[in-house]
């Protein structure tokens, strides 16, 4: 942060693979009263351990990334810091990727096409704690993927009981690391059984198994506690 900006602005860090995107956006940004660029990344696994250091205002994060993707990197940062406005910028305009933002936590989704006047007004939008998303285009992509995550009807009795905790947990948002946490587990032992529920269920993304479990789950019958072991 340099000498003649405002440190009671708003601070953002910024998460592209693209050295020049990274330039650019950090150069408008700066040039722009009252918002300073605090600290960049090019892969999610410098981002998730610098943001939590820096502890900036707005998250600015690009959805495709060397090793992983913006959406996993803001489900990560916001179950760590949830007062953190995560800003997904790309270059596709992918409506799953949207839904999948979401259900992350994202308080916004831009495409690298925009003027960058609009860029200034998503950071400062978002920073302010409102949401740059449309609750009719959130609601319509809902209906149209809980209608291709509805499972078949024999796969709720083969979940196992465990399973289902695990699928519960999914559907209130919890990354791995949060649902091994809750369950005295580790985020590989989770990873094994979300793997195998999303077989059962007959989906392949995570965010329809999210759906699933937070349209039919509760119609289950409650399972009695299980003990702390896997």
């Amino acid at each position: 942060m340099s000498d003649d900006q405002d440190p009671t602005g708003i601070t953002v860090f910024l998460l592209d693979d693209h050295e020049v995107v990274r330039r650019g956006v950090r150069d408008l940004l700066d040039d722009e009263p009252g918002i300073s660029v605090i600290g960049e990344a090019a892969t999610a696994a410098q981002a998730l351990a610098r943001v939590p250091a820096l502890r900036p205002d707005v998250a600015v994060l690009d959805m495709r990334l060397p090793d992983g993707d913006g959406v996993t990197v803001c489900r990560e940062l916001r179950s760590r810091m949830p007062g953190l406005a995560c800003l997904m910028l790309t270059s596709f305009d992918d409506e799953e990727a949207l839904l999948d933002s979401i259900l992350a936590g994202a308080a916004g989704y831009v495409l690298k096409q925009i003027a960058g006047t609009d860029l200034i007004t998503a950071v400062r939008t978002v920073a302010s704690g409102q949401s740059l998303l449309d609750p009719g285009a959130t609601t319509r992509l809902l209906g149209r993927l809980r209608s291709d995550a509805t499972p078949k009807e024999p796969a709720y009795p083969l979940l196992t009981s465990r399973e289902r905790e695990v699928l519960a947990l999914v559907g209130e948002g919890m990354t791995n690391r949060q649902i091994g946490q809750r369950l005295y587990l580790t985020e590989k032992t989770v990873k094994n059984h979300l793997s195998r529920l999303l077989a059962k269920l007959g989906v392949e993304r995570r965010v329809q198994a999210a759906l699933i479990a937070t349209d039919a789950l509760a119609d289950q019958p409650a399972h009695p506690p299980r003990r702390r072991s896997a």
